[in-house]
């Protein structure tokens, strides 16, 4: 089977390459060898590659930025899964696409449903779903979209490798305790992304995040915990709770954005994996080099 990975070189696209299965023929592209938001630049790589399936991990992911910079977000984050699907649509490909949980509101009290319906708060968000309704829309039975939330990754920059950086310089942080969410390993969506792409049959929208629900305080404490047991950080660093109009952003986020990964579990066989686990893996990678 050949595999085309747009946004190789962000955490998902490594994840994705690091964990390929036996029997796919894999073509990961980063952003210098293939611009999604251009049309003519995934024209020419679908028609040199002919792939069987598209895996869409290349996004626009400055949320504040994106409030000020609406054109790019948008020609990356909707204009971009448009082009892939009319090419996928063309090669007779199937189109698996990444999205997020900032296309609700968060002022849910229980997990999202794939079919709950999307209130974005902000232009990131608004531009996610839109790329959402472009790949389905093109592709019908023949695109996936994947929901996910809280992405960090041993490499990449992200919330862990963040919070590593300035526990080790600071020994106290303060961290937004209410917003809440699931942390999840890049590499447990890549293993399920894979799990999709094997999957011929599956189509329309699905949520993937590790088990298990958090507060960013509570994930930063999780993060200074396990840090400092294999001896990535040292022992006495603070971890502060603070509300989100004490760390005020261009863009609003929302405030619970756990997903129901049920319809996931169903169709696939997989028991869910605890993010904490995840985390202890993702350090353990830190640790190791």
């Amino acid at each position: 089977m050949k595999v085309l990975i747009t946004g190789a070189q962000g955490q998902v696209g490594q994840a994705l390459l690091r964990t390929v299965p036996a029997g796919c023929d894999v073509h990961g592209l980063g952003r210098d060898e293939l611009d999604i938001s251009r049309e003519d630049a995934v024209r020419a790589i679908t028609d040199s590659v002919r792939p069987d399936v598209i895996v869409n991990a290349a996004a626009y992911t400055a949320v504040d930025r994106a409030e000020t910079e609406s054109a790019a977000c948008y020609q990356v984050n909707a204009e971009g899964p448009r082009f892939l699907a009319k090419s996928a649509k063309d090669q007779g490909a199937r189109l698996l696409h990444i999205s997020t949980d900032f296309v609700y509101d968060g002022k849910a009290s229980s997990p999202y449903l794939p079919d709950a319906i999307p209130r974005p708060l902000g232009v990131y968000g608004a531009s996610k779903r839109r790329g959402e309704e472009a790949v389905l829309e093109t592709l019908g039975s023949g695109a996936l979209v994947l929901r996910t939330a809280w992405v960090y990754a041993a490499w990449g920059n992200n919330f862990l490798r963040t919070m590593l950086r300035l526990m080790a310089e600071r020994r106290s942080v303060r961290v937004v305790a209410d917003q809440v969410g699931s942390p999840t390993a890049a590499r447990s969506l890549a293993d399920v992304l894979w799990r999709f792409v094997e999957r011929r049959d599956i189509h329309g929208i699905y949520h993937w995040t590790d088990a298990g629900v958090a507060s960013w305080y509570d994930f930063a404490v999780a993060i200074a915990e396990e840090g400092a047991l294999m001896k990535l950080l040292p022992p006495d660093v603070e971890v502060s709770p603070i509300s989100t109009e004490e760390y005020l952003t261009p863009a609003r986020r929302p405030a619970y954005s756990v997903l129901d990964k049920r319809s996931t579990y169903a169709v696939l066989g997989l028991r869910p994996v605890h993010w904490r686990t995840g985390l202890r893996a993702t350090l353990g990678e830190i640790a190791r080099g």
